[in-house]
């Protein structure tokens, strides 16, 4: 099989970049995907969360290594299966960080990033139902985008709660500045999840010119006098060859792509030859960097049936609930359960916010049973710029064998003392007049630990990841970075990666709308059209 260009992952960014490329006749394009066709009620429905990141056909369940700042815990890595990858199993939370990450990127080499020249491909791809068309939002995309429908009470008192204590309510949090609190955006139509796969790469494939592949692992790149040109992939039917004409994009992922590159001999050349790997390409970034958010949630207890749960008290509702999203795709099943967020400044002296306070007015499903039993609400404080790193690594040259995943959580100690303002603040939210009709008590961390020392415990025992994973190919101009500004890996020709591996740093806040701007962007550079306008300082927030 021979193509113009190869792409390797049919996730956020491989499903975009697929549908983007082929819009050009003159190509033919083809997209691999080692999941399968990703097609599943429970990626489908909304509130079916929980069922989709338990699905072994939707997640690979990828786990760190142990990590020692965390008890020396394994901590659980999702990564989806299928096309539209983790945008199967995420959260469907459409949030693009502050419009300062985007500048901090360009500060830091890679031109062509800063937020006036990205915010023109955020718009490309969306389509907004409540914001826009302006200078922030676009109404022409293909992928949907909403704010939370008939969000449940309990979120009106988180607000009126974080106003009391000196915080303002935006009504969009993807506008100049997301400091201060609001609904959340998602990424849903008509009441179902909205991938990159289901808005643009699925009525792509009604082009002759777009081949996609699914079940079919790609487990080496062929480099050619430092040009690659062909991958090598295997499936139950056996392996195969692609060739590509023109170029190689490696779209697997921050955990995927690296590993692809270190099979294929493009790494650290000392560490690859320990494992027996011919060196193609000495490339010692690939796999570093690697860094993600942590949280560490503060729960309450209450019999108040005002949140979403399973109890006599709510059946009825919940029966209704149902039956509405049966018959019409409305009400709690149509949302996501992490329904509005607050994003505040740990200290006056940073520049943005940099802990994220997300709202959930549900108690925490139990290990079995995928949905709440009982009523309660939580607030989850988020890291948003960790300064933790750590690596990813090969655990041997089987392609078959899960890498060695070690994001380092903790390492720096700058992390946890952010997480544990967060906690003080959540409480402090807890506290207040707003929510004290609903009489709930905590029960995590629990009332008894006050001091500095009781809450570090109970993060490195309980503190987990949000999932997002970024930077293991990174992209900048200085030698240990991966990719250069156009997303060619560094001394390589025909082979350039455009997902979260490449992000210069992590963006504050989630990151899915971020890997989808990457692949539009990436489209404009592959095929060589000038880049879209950049917009004005108006658009560039505070």
């Amino acid at each position: 099989m021979e193509f113009d260009y190869v792409v390797v992952g049919g996730g956020s960014a491989g499903c975009a970049l697929a549908a983007r490329l082929s819009e050009d006749p003159g190509c033919r394009v083809c997209l691999l995907e080692a999941g399968g066709s990703g097609r599943s009620l429970w990626a489908r429905v909304p509130g079916a969360i929980v069922m989709a990141q338990r699905s072994a056909a939707l997640n690979w369940r990828l786990h760190s290594v142990p990590q020692r700042q965390l008890n020396d815990r394994r901590m659980a890595i999702p990564r989806g299966r299928g096309l539209g990858g983790s945008a199967l199993i995420n959260g469907m939370v459409y949030f693009r960080g502050h419009p300062r990450d985007y500048d901090q990127w360009a500060a830091l080499g890679t031109t062509g990033w800063s937020y006036g020249e990205v915010l023109p491909y955020f718009r490309r791809s969306e389509h907004n139902e409540n914001f826009g068309p302006d200078e922030y939002h676009g109404r022409d995309g293909p992928m949907y985008v909403r704010s939370v429908t008939r969000p449940n009470p309990l979120n009106a008192a988180f607000f009126e709660a974080l106003a009391s204590l000196g915080h303002v309510k935006r009504a969009d949090l993807n506008g100049a500045d997301s400091e201060g609190m609001g609904l959340r955006q998602l990424s849903i139509r008509a009441g179902y999840r909205e991938t990159s796969a289901s808005a643009m790469l699925r009525p792509a494939m009604a082009r002759s010119n777009l081949t996609v592949l699914t079940g079919l692992q790609v487990t080496h790149i062929v480099v050619q006098d430092r040009c690659a040109v062909a991958v090598e992939a295997r499936g139950a039917g056996g392996g195969c060859r692609v060739q590509a004409r023109r170029e190689i994009v490696l779209t697997a992922g921050a955990i995927h792509s690296p590993q692809l590159l270190l099979l294929s001999g493009i790494g650290d050349g000392e560490r690859l030859r320990n494992f027996g790997i011919n060196v193609q390409h000495h490339l010692p970034g690939v796999g570093r960097n690697l860094h993600d958010h942590l949280a560490s949630p503060v729960h309450m207890h209450t019999r108040d049936p005002t949140s979403y749960g399973l109890s006599l008290r709510s059946l009825p509702r919940g029966l209704w609930n149902v039956a509405e999203y049966l018959c019409a795709r409305r009400g709690p099943l149509a949302n996501n359960v992490f329904e509005s967020a607050a994003f505040v400044k740990s200290s006056p002296q940073v520049d943005r916010p940099d802990v994220q306070l997300v709202f959930q007015p549900a108690r925490r499903p139990g290990h079995r049973f995928p949905f709440p039993l009982g009523h309660g609400f939580a607030i989850s404080p988020v890291g948003l710029y960790p300064r933790s790193r750590g690596r990813l690594t090969l655990a041997s040259r089987d392609p078959a064998d899960a890498p060695l995943i070690d994001p380092a959580l903790l390492s720096e100690p700058e992390d946890l003392r952010t997480l544990i303002f967060g906690i003080r603040l959540a409480r402090q939210v807890f506290a207040t007049s707003a929510f004290a009709k609903h009489a709930a008590s905590e029960s995590s961390p629990g009332p008894e630990r006050l001091s500095d020392a009781d809450l570090e415990s109970y993060i490195r025992a309980e503190a987990y990841t949000v999932h997002h994973p970024v930077s293991t190919c990174r992209m900048g101009s200085d030698a240990a970075a991966v990719v250069d500004p156009h997303l060619r890996v560094h001394g390589l020709t025909g082979l350039r990666v455009a997902d979260a591996s490449v992000f210069p740093s992590i963006i504050g806040g989630n990151t899915n709308a971020a890997v989808v701007m990457i692949a539009e962007k990436a489209s404009d550079l592959i095929l060589g059209r000038a880049p879209m306008p950049a917009e004005d300082s108006r658009a560039r927030g505070a």
